[in-house]
């Protein structure tokens, strides 16, 4: 009997020992298991998270892509408008123009050169006249090459712009976007140019019989406003600038030798014969737009003047659809 009952503890301990090593050993698969399986709250993303879509910026009618024929879809909060003026130069003022949303530019105003300090160096859209695209093109490796992310809106008679085979600047055009396939390059409709000419005369009350000619600066301007929330104005005088005692500078900064910004102002104000642009009044349009809309002018800096108190201004509506 003694020797039964030794047999039995010693069957019972063997049990117990084989029972906890079961244990121990799936203990230390399942750790193991767990430290090499990659974390699943890490590799799958959890229900709350979703995908919230960029909206796609507003269409603005009248601009239309010169192979695509596509609208344009562009809008910024903060716009810097520079001009080409000579007031421009020596200001410093590049890196706080180029911190706005936007950087318009005109025609084949240069950002190299030299020239960043003060006209910055980023540009979001430049507006070109046809007459201006010939020395876009010979300016094509400052101004196209490197210019990937630029819109592009040329403007010009309906004559040169038409479809038909038979538009000088739209043939250039399309020739222009085919060789530079990445180019955004829009050109404005015709009736979006009546729209343009018939604001110009409902502000002013001159039309093309007046031997008034549209500006570069009048079409940016009135882009601008369908463009942006708010524009900030670089280099554009006031209309009362060029009384007799002004400061004398070069129409553009990029041609120091070039004539001078108030002569050249003046001389087209006053010209008869022929077509001309009518910068002052234009300037004028500008101001009074500025008591409306969220324009602002620097270097130089001004304000437009107070309106006298038995005037009110009618809200100025820019050319088409604004920000549809």
């Amino acid at each position: 009997r003694h020797g039964i009952a030794v047999l039995l503890v010693l069957l019972l301990c063997a049990s117990l020992f084989l029972v906890y090593n079961g244990s121990f050993y799936s203990a230390s698969r399942e750790a193991n298991e767990t430290r090499s399986r990659p974390n699943e709250q890490l590799r799958r993303p959890t229900e709350a998270t979703t995908t919230v879509a960029k909206p796609h910026p507003p269409v603005l009618q009248g601009y239309s892509g010169i192979i695509d024929h596509k609208p344009l879809r562009m809008h910024c909060s903060t716009c810097s408008l520079v001009t080409s003026s000579g007031h421009l130069i020596g200001g410093g003022r590049g890196e706080e123009i180029d911190r706005a949303e936007c950087i318009i530019r005109m025609n084949d105003a240069p950002t190299a050169r030299g020239y960043a300090r003060d006209v910055g160096r980023r540009t979001s859209l430049r507006v070109i006249a046809h007459s201006s695209m010939q020395r876009v093109l010979r300016s094509r490796h400052e101004l196209l090459n490197a210019s990937q992310d630029t819109v592009f809106i040329f403007w010009g008679p309906s004559n040169y712009m038409r479809r038909d085979g038979k538009g000088l600047v739209y043939n250039n055009l399309r020739l222009m976007n085919q060789v530079l396939p990445k180019l955004k390059v829009y050109i404005i409709s015709w009736q979006k140019m009546l729209q343009f000419d018939e604001l110009f005369k409902k502000e002013t009350g001159k039309d093309r019989i007046s031997n008034s000619w549209l500006s570069t600066g009048w079409f940016t301007m009135t882009i601008a406003l369908e463009l942006c929330d708010r524009i900030n104005v670089y280099g554009m005088v006031a209309p009362d600038f060029c009384e007799p005692q002004h400061q004398s500078v070069p129409y553009h900064y990029y041609e120091p030798r070039g004539p001078d910004e108030c002569a050249m102002y003046i001389s087209h104000e006053r010209g008869r014969r022929g077509s001309h642009h009518r910068f002052i009044t234009e300037k004028r349009v500008f101001a009074d737009w500025a008591r409306t809309f969220d324009i602002h002018f620097y270097q130089p800096e001004w304000s437009p003047a107070p309106l006298p108190a038995n005037r009110t201004l009618e809200a100025v509506e820019p050319a088409g659809p604004q920000k549809t």
